[in-house]
């Protein structure tokens, strides 16, 4: 059944997309503002598409290659409306850096069709293409500034090790193809199903090579050496875009692969998640407190945060896997939110991306002030913020699946963490600035800002409406 319809919201941004590039190629420099506002009307028409869609049953269509369902639906939804909302960060930065071209917006929209790929795919194959789709654009948006020998140094490690990463889990992918025969999702998982994992040899090696390659993705521990450099080297406005929206896919192809297809508590690569997880809660805490580059400190920050959502994963319930969505749409607003903070206090010629910057940022604007520390309140998880409810839910999902000693590991790194977060926010409020001049912005970057960070305090008192529609998108895709 081939059923082409289900894939119209990605057929609509292609489209789109195209038509954005003919126009941007004959556009003066000075009217680059039509590509941006372009970009917003396709990525804004694409997620009323996809919410339009939302409600109904899971179906399958393109010869039971791609699903429509409420779970790709809200992830969907999620990657859409962050990167219309990173849009709007990166344009101050974009302008004040001499970067102001359409190919930021092209090749991020090229990245989002990837990850709409990913978050529908009921095939291996329709995975890696969303996959490699969302990753050749990251590649080039990491190198952006041809200009920058360290833009350019983080492409090429980047490039390096996601090639590598990419050819793991496409031998993962073809081991379990030669072993049952299929490529569909389902085929793939009732093929598992029938099977001993422990004993059976060739496909505990195809798990092994799956689940690393996903790692790289989420940029969990061991699989994370690329991750401080290319936040660090990638300009700022590329940085919000990786440590946020890719997110969200990362987390559609781990519940795509490994949930659906691969056993939904798996014991083979459970394991693996668990280790993965401790590993990337401890090491990004601990590294992260002696950082004073606040692009590498949020890098190592991020690869704690992966590890939570990979913890919240290993519980096989709809519980677990509900509390690492929920904590995922979290944390990449709270990335942006950092991130746009970030390219405020930048100014033409100079990046800021040191503690130093943020000295006194009370003094200079307690507003910018007062989001910054919602912000960082909430990836301590610290209450009443959205990121303490986040982690307690994924701190309960873990211990209701019977692990105990994690659970309380990742509370006593989740306090240890705190420091890095309360060191910036000392140097916000008691620390002088070293530059004094006044920080300013465009009307829709503040209110969008504003709106990032109240929400941090609103989801924080409110969950249960969100929680309410990853857990509801879970039980409607069977998970």
């Amino acid at each position: 059944m081939v059923n082409i319809a289900i894939a119209t919201p990605e057929i609509f941004l292609l489209s789109t997309i195209c038509l954005i590039l003919l126009i941007d190629l004959v556009l003066k420099d000075t009217d680059r503002m039509v590509t941006y506002l372009l970009s917003q009307v396709a990525l804004l028409a694409t997620a009323l598409l996809v919410f339009s869609s939302m409600g109904s049953e899971k179906i399958t269509g393109l010869n039971d290659m791609y699903v429509r369902d409420d779970l790709g639906g809200v992830l969907k939804v999620s990657i859409l409306l962050l990167t219309a909302g990173v849009f709007v960060y990166a344009r101050k930065y974009l302008r004040d850096k001499k970067l102001w071209r359409g190919e930021f917006f092209l090749l991020a929209l090229f990245a989002v069709l990837g990850m709409m790929v990913m978050a529908s795919a009921n095939n291996l194959l329709v995975v890696y293409l969303g996959l490699e789709l969302l990753a050749l654009s990251m590649y080039a948006l990491v190198a952006f500034n041809r200009d920058d020998g360290r833009s350019t140094e983080a492409a090429m490690k980047y490039f390096v090790l996601g090639a590598v990463a990419s050819g793991l889990l496409l031998y993962g992918f073809s081991m379990l193809y030669g072993l049952s025969g299929k490529l569909d999702i389902a085929g793939v998982a009732a093929y598992i199903s029938a099977q001993n994992v422990m004993q059976n040899l060739p496909l505990l090696f195809a798990l092994v090579f799956v689940v690393a390659g996903i790692s790289f993705k989420f940029g969990a521990v061991p699989f994370h050496m690329w991750v401080p450099d290319v936040y660090q080297g990638a300009p700022t406005a590329v940085t919000l875009f990786l440590g946020s929206v890719p997110k969200v896919a990362a987390l559609a192809m781990l519940l795509r692969v490994l949930a659906e297809s691969l056993g939904v508590a798996n014991p083979a690569w459970a394991q693996m998640l668990l280790v993965f997880g401790l590993l990337s809660v401890f090491l990004g805490n601990i590294v992260a407190i002696a950082q004073f580059n606040l692009k590498r400190m949020l890098a190592y920050s991020t690869i704690a945060h992966m590890g939570f959502i990979l913890l919240g994963s290993l519980s096989g319930s709809t519980e677990g896997y509900s509390a690492a969505l929920f904590y995922t749409i979290t944390y990449a607003m709270m990335a942006a939110g950092g991130f746009a903070i970030l390219i405020l206090l930048g100014k033409e010629g100079v990046e800021a991306e040191t503690l130093d910057d943020i000295k006194g940022l009370n003094e200079r604007s307690p507003w910018y002030a007062f989001i910054m520390m919602l912000l960082l309140f909430s990836m301590a998880g610290i209450p009443p913020t959205v990121g303490f409810y986040a982690k307690l839910s994924i701190i309960q999902a873990v211990m209701q699946a019977g692990y105990l000693w994690p659970a309380i590991i990742m509370v006593v790194m989740s306090v240890i963490g705190a420091f890095y977060y309360l060191r910036a926010i000392k140097m916000m409020y008691f620390d002088k600035p070293d530059n004094a001049e006044p920080i300013t912005a465009e009307a829709d970057f503040n209110i969008l800002l504003g709106v990032n960070g109240v929400l941090m305090l609103v989801l924080g008192l409110f969950p249960g409406t969100l929680m309410g529609i990853c857990s509801a998108a879970m039980v409607a895709s069977q998970l």
